[in-house]
């Protein structure tokens, strides 16, 4: 059964109501903004940590949460949880993000990067759709769900993406085709990294034991070394 999350600590506007979140500050207080998009297991303790790991790195960091404080574990009550997420909802709730970073004293830069993975991995390639120049730095791992955009004309942030070669959830195929797809409609700067990995090799926390050290180790750095390049 799905239970409560203790890792909002941030309250802020979305769409004429209230959102919440886990904000992250960086050791001098101020940095350039960027986004954490949770899986679909919720706002859970990996994303806090994902969340903390870019703060250390000199981000101010905000992963929303899209459930309201709802986590599970279990993998059939995770899609369920996902599946009653609108997109919609999703993407109102992640412009009053953007909101909220580019108009904080915090945060230093003029646009924020995104990254997100499984759903998060999608709705990051949808708030870059939606956002356009507010975004420059997009980076989808192994998105999937509601959250991938059908059009990505709206696409101004140069796009990073992870996708495992053994993904069942997003083949490997599918992925080259999209990275196409994004070229061709946005004339975006997209680079796409595969690795031989199944889904969500990047959670060390994962149900399944889907976690591969040594590509996640790989694909962090360039994910954090591309937000540096271009979150300005």
């Amino acid at each position: 059964m799905a239970e409560q999350t203790p890792h909002q600590n941030l309250t802020f506007p979305s769409a004429g109501g209230k959102a919440h979140g886990y904000l992250a500050l960086p050791e001098s207080g101020k940095g350039p903004g960027v986004i954490v998009i949770q899986e679909w297991w919720g706002l859970v303790d990996h994303i806090r940590d994902v969340t903390d790991r870019l703060a250390a790195e000199g981000f101010v960091a905000l992963a929303p949460d899209l459930y309201g404080g709802r986590i599970t574990h279990d993998g059939d009550e995770a899609a369920e949880m996902m599946s009653k997420l609108p997109e919609d909802e999703g993407a109102r709730l992640l412009a009053g993000a953007v909101d909220y970073l580019l108009a904080s004293d915090a945060v230093t830069s003029s646009t924020v990067g995104a990254i997100g993975f499984c759903m998060g991995g999608g709705f990051v390639l949808a708030l870059a759709a939606q956002q356009g120049e507010r975004v420059s730095a997009a980076v989808p791992f192994y998105g999937v769900g509601q959250g991938v955009p059908e059009s990505f004309t709206g696409v101004r942030a140069a796009v990073q993406g992870h996708y495992g070669e053994q993904d069942a959830f997003y083949p490997a195929d599918k992925a080259h085709e999209q990275a196409e797809q994004i070229r061709r409609e946005s004339g975006a700067e997209v680079t796409y990294y595969f690795y031989d990995a199944p889904h969500a090799f990047h959670n060390d926390e994962n149900p399944a034991g889907n976690y591969r050290p040594a590509e996640a180790k790989l694909a962090w750095t360039r994910a954090v070394d591309f937000l540096k390049d271009k979150v300005r």
